[in-house]
């Protein structure tokens, strides 16, 4: 547990100076712990350090940790953040507070009819790929605002803002370049009348770079769980 507490703290230090060296509040981006891989013991270790929000990106591997953490439910904020199958979607919409992988209306629709009427609205993003990666999950870009728009009339869902993974490099330069045009994404939808707040991009590799381009979230597991 205290080296996740340290790591955490790490991480946490890290989104406070990235927030100073762009003059935003610290408190503009929430940290998402992926806790994809880890058991369940684990994520109760995050807790106990301070961590509320966790991201999974297999289903029924989400739902065992979700179900052994039954005791922490009211407290956790869980969040898919990984490609969602049509099979899988009555599961996720019973059990999960985010779907951060949207990226066919197919899925949403599903979403919306399955979410359980005495939960709150399921609370959703809009995955793009703008890498235009066959391995990467996302709409294309020019095709964000037509999804988005026949996402925010479904009532059982809240459509909050845009996910993407950018192709990883080394180069700060690159890292800048393809966060630049998830941003872009992002502000043509709010542009468009959307009332988005999160623009959830940005990894342990990348994070700094990510909130110098506007991230509200950062999706990090590596630099707080280790490899895996």
């Amino acid at each position: 547990m205290a080296t996740i507490a340290n790591n955490l703290q790490l991480v946490r230090n890290r989104i406070q100076a990235a927030c100073a060296q762009t003059g935003r509040p610290a408190d503009s981006v929430t940290l998402l712990a992926v806790s994809k891989t880890f058991p369940a013991v684990t994520v109760r270790d995050a807790f106990h350090a301070g961590q509320r929000w966790f991201g999974e990106n297999y289903v029924q591997e989400a739902l065992d940790k979700i179900a052994e953490l039954a005791d922490l439910r009211e407290q956790i904020t869980w969040h898919l953040i990984g490609p969602l199958q049509s099979n899988k979607t009555r599961v996720v919409a019973e059990h999960f507070d985010w779907v951060q992988s949207v990226d066919r209306l197919k899925i949403a629709q599903r979403l919306n009819e399955q979410r359980p009427a005495h939960l709150p609205p399921l609370q959703v993003c809009i995955q793009v790929n703008t890498s235009g990666e066959d391995s990467k999950s996302g709409v294309a870009p020019g095709e964000a605002l037509a999804l988005a728009q026949a996402v925010a009339a479904l009532a059982r869902l809240q459509l909050r803002g845009v996910m993407a993974l950018p192709a990883p490099s080394p180069d700060p330069a690159v890292q800048a370049e393809a966060l630049a045009q998830v941003r872009v994404v992002f502000e043509q939808l709010r542009a468009a009348g959307l009332p988005l707040d999160v623009l959830s991009m940005g990894m342990s590799a990348d994070l700094e770079a990510a909130v110098a381009q506007g991230s509200t979230m950062v999706r990090v597991g590596t630099a707080l769980f280790g490899q895996r």
